[in-house]
């Protein structure tokens, strides 16, 4: 390189160095687009899949797979796979689970809005027939798999908002018996409350943006499940290129290092949190799955036997039209209106408008999100600090 002139010095000194023979504590984040070899034998080998390596960040990228390791060991599954976002990593474990044109899919009649309309608005338009069912009947699932076949079951493991609780062992055990396979969008519990996988799920997805991160500052999603299924994953997100970028497979594994201590408060918070309202005379409904008034209070008791229920709490305000529900919320000082969840800071949603506005005025109502309904993600504050929010802007809002 010394008789090149300035401009190529100025384009490759200092690059490409020899490996060091030590390791960094931390994964170092790794942008390059781009991986070379020793010789074009060792690369042809990497390319052919005949030796571990990189090539291509559309394929893999170490700091990535460094965040598929932690999640998969966290999961207890063989693997995962790393996503641009949450609805990424349900579409590519939908298609990895054969939800292909003549195939039908059973659904959770309650989901997050955007899968809920990823599976009744894009698949069908691809020939998927799509069915939904109560998941928490297990007679009327028996019955929706002998009647529509499907390939495939999603459901949440506590829903989106209502905060429904499936029993996961018993759906894997309807699903296998009737030649489907289950995916379970574990986002609301975490592993932290429940791991799906080792009680039969075959597939396991998160919106990594939320919990797993934990701090509002990176969009991710992951799936984890078998390595022959990851596999098949991997060759589907490397041909639609929805793979998750190193600067947020860092953050969010960064962000994993806190997720048990997290979940311990945010649950502790939550269950606070929960009890208050249900003794404001405001709030006419609230649904937390510690609370016995829970459909599936025992259910919960038996799922979640840490004694954790998650940081999110839903509740209906007593006679509250859209109006009413704002002026709460603009009356908040320390909960964030933001539309996320499992945030370090607590963040206040209207699902009518947010997470569930482009369904029907119809399947709204069928669902439960109606006008008087609100969905908070407890954070980490003090509790009695959020409780007092709470109680303020209840006051303001007035009879």
């Amino acid at each position: 390189m010394d008789k090149v002139s300035l401009a190529t010095l100025a384009v490759h000194a200092g690059e490409r160095l020899s490996v060091p023979d030590y390791t960094p504590i931390s994964t170092p984040i790794h942008h390059a687009v781009t991986y070379i070899y020793d010789d074009m034998h060792t690369l042809d080998a990497v390319f052919a899949g005949k030796r571990p390596g990189y090539v291509y960040s559309r394929f893999a990228n170490p700091t990535v797979t460094a965040l598929e390791e932690a999640v998969a060991h966290m999961e207890g599954t063989e693997s995962a796979v790393a996503c641009a976002s949450g609805m990424a990593a349900v579409h590519l474990a939908l298609l990895a689970a054969g939800a292909t044109a003549g195939k039908a899919v059973l659904m959770a009649q309650d989901l997050y809005g955007g899968t809920y309309s990823l599976l009744t608005q894009i698949f069908p338009t691809q020939g998927v027939h799509v069915h939904s069912v109560d998941m928490t009947d297990l007679g009327a699932v028996s019955q929706a798999i002998a009647e529509t076949k499907p390939i495939a079951l999603f459901v949440e493991t506590i829903s989106n908002p209502l905060l429904k609780v499936v029993d996961i062992p018993a759906l894997a055990k309807l699903a296998h018996d009737g030649g489907a396979q289950l995916i379970v969008d574990n986002t609301f519990a975490t592993p932290c409350l429940y791991r799906p996988a080792l009680n039969g799920a075959d597939y396991v997805v998160y919106s990594a943006t939320k919990y797993l991160s934990g701090h509002g500052d990176a969009m991710g999603g992951l799936v984890a499940a078998s390595a022959e299924r990851c596999q098949a994953i991997r060759e589907k997100r490397k041909l639609l290129g929805s793979i998750l970028g190193p600067n947020e497979a860092w953050l969010i594994l960064r962000g994993l290092k806190t997720l048990v201590l997290r979940m311990r408060q945010h649950s502790q918070n939550a269950n606070l949190v929960a009890h208050f309202l249900q003794s404001h005379p405001r709030i006419s409904q609230v649904f937390y799955p510690s609370l016995p008034t829970h459909p599936q209070f025992a259910l919960s008791r038996r799922l979640f036997p840490c004694n954790l229920f998650g940081g999110m709490v839903s509740f209906r305000i007593k006679g509250a039209d859209q109006e009413k529900v704002f002026r709460f919320m603009d009356a908040l000082r320390v909960i964030v209106p933001a539309t996320s969840l499992g945030d370090v800071y607590s963040l206040v949603l209207y699902p009518a408008h947010s997470s569930h506005r482009w369904l029907s005025d119809e399947e709204k109502q069928r669902q439960g999100i109606t006008p008087d309904l609100v969905r908070l993600s407890v954070g980490i504050e003090e509790a009695q600090d959020i409780i007092a929010d709470l109680a303020q802007a209840l006051d303001a809002i007035g009879e």
